[in-house]
């Protein structure tokens, strides 16, 4: 498969500027400006994240869809808010309007009290278990002419059918995470599976444990997508100067949110991938060619939060270590939202993909 690029859409004109937040409210009009500059820039995909209190993420996606011509919205969505049959249904209509550029990003959940805001009251386990069943019941329902029933241990229902299927017979899935259960769940039902931003060592790591479980149910490798926050300048040294401002102004915006006041009462996050950044951070704020660690402290490694500091020939060649490794989806977006993007698309984009077609012309000869 070839190596293809991720954002994230930002949903308001406020998520901009450094240590930008990643919950706001909704423009419209930025938020169409955002989409038609990841689909112009050459982005092949944009995530639609998830939170109890942002706008729904089956409309932002939606609007992704209906506002470009080519990026392919992977909309993130949680089992358990939405009963699996209707959201067969209502991600084979929004396959459907996009043209087949749907992708469903399964995310199970980190955190036990934002997960209680929807009232869902499951351990993190069971949260896991309900979402390979889950995953299950889509793909049932997508490949089935007729009617068809389930009965599994968290979903049960009788004679369901749906008149509208995905384009190209099922939606891509999606699925992320850093522990043993999520390996499973990816391993067993994932065509991709998402990791935050770790050295390379710990990366292959990850992909190793994920294909093992691959390997044992008899599917094939799924596509791995790791996830930075790239700072660039013209030179690493401007990059890197770059980048301590950005983190003053994270320390700053930290001290005064949600974030911080529950870090400082209940201590390290409860979700894996937050305390595997938090260590590798502990163990140096600096790894591999240019890997950056000290956002993931100032934001308590809330998502993915490490950093590819330097000019973009240094992190394109970053990111290129990333590939070599097994990495085909690379998702690269900044703590300056739209205007990181725009700099992506003009000046890392077309290095990599130099690279990559120079790999591909020298290795055919």
């Amino acid at each position: 498969m070839p190596v293809e690029f991720i954002s994230a859409v930002h949903t308001d004109a406020g998520a901009s500027g450094p240590a930008a937040a990643s919950r706001t409210g909704l423009d419209v009009d930025h938020l169409r400006t955002y989409a038609r500059a990841l689909d112009d820039g050459g982005f092949d995909h944009t995530l639609v994240a998830y939170h109890s209190a942002s706008p729904d993420a089956f409309q932002i996606a939606q609007f992704v869809a209906t506002h470009t011509e080519r990026i392919r919205p992977i909309l993130a969505h949680r089992p358990g808010v939405i009963f699996p049959t209707h959201a067969a249904r209502a991600l084979a209509t929004l396959d459907r309007i996009s043209d087949g550029r749907l992708t469903v990003h399964i995310i199970s959940g980190g955190s036990d009290e934002e997960q209680r805001r929807e009232g869902d009251y499951l351990g993190k386990t069971e949260r896991y278990e309900r979402s390979d069943e889950y995953i299950q019941i889509l793909r049932k329902v997508w490949r089935s002419d007729g009617p068809v029933s389930h009965e599994g241990k968290y979903f049960r229902f009788e004679g369901y059918h749906s008149d509208v299927k995905p384009v190209n017979g099922l939606v891509p899935i999606s699925v992320g995470g850093s522990s043993q259960d999520a390996y499973r769940v990816g391993g067993r039902q994932g065509d991709i599976f998402g990791l935050w931003g770790e050295p390379l060592k710990e990366t292959a790591e990850q992909i190793a444990a994920v294909n093992k479980v691959a390997a044992a149910a008899g599917r094939p490798d799924p596509r791995i997508w790791v996830s930075f926050r790239p700072i660039i300048a013209p030179t690493d040294e401007l990059a890197w100067e770059k980048a301590h401002r950005t983190l003053g102004v994270l320390k700053d915006q930290a001290r005064n949110t949600e974030l911080l006041r529950h870090h400082r009462t209940t201590g390290r996050p409860a979700n894996v991938g937050s305390q595997r950044l938090l260590d590798i951070a502990d163990r140096g704020e600096v790894h591999d060619r240019c890997l950056w660690t000290a956002p993931a402290v100032a934001t308590n490694a809330a998502g993915a939060s490490t950093a590819l500091v330097g000019s973009p020939e240094t992190v394109a060649k970053a990111l290129l270590d990333y590939v070599d490794i097994g990495c085909d989806l690379l998702s690269i977006r900044g703590y300056d939202p739209l205007n990181d993007a725009i700099d992506y698309a003009r000046h890392v984009l077309p290095l990599v993909r130099q690279e990559l077609a120079h790999r591909a012309t020298t290795h055919a000869a």
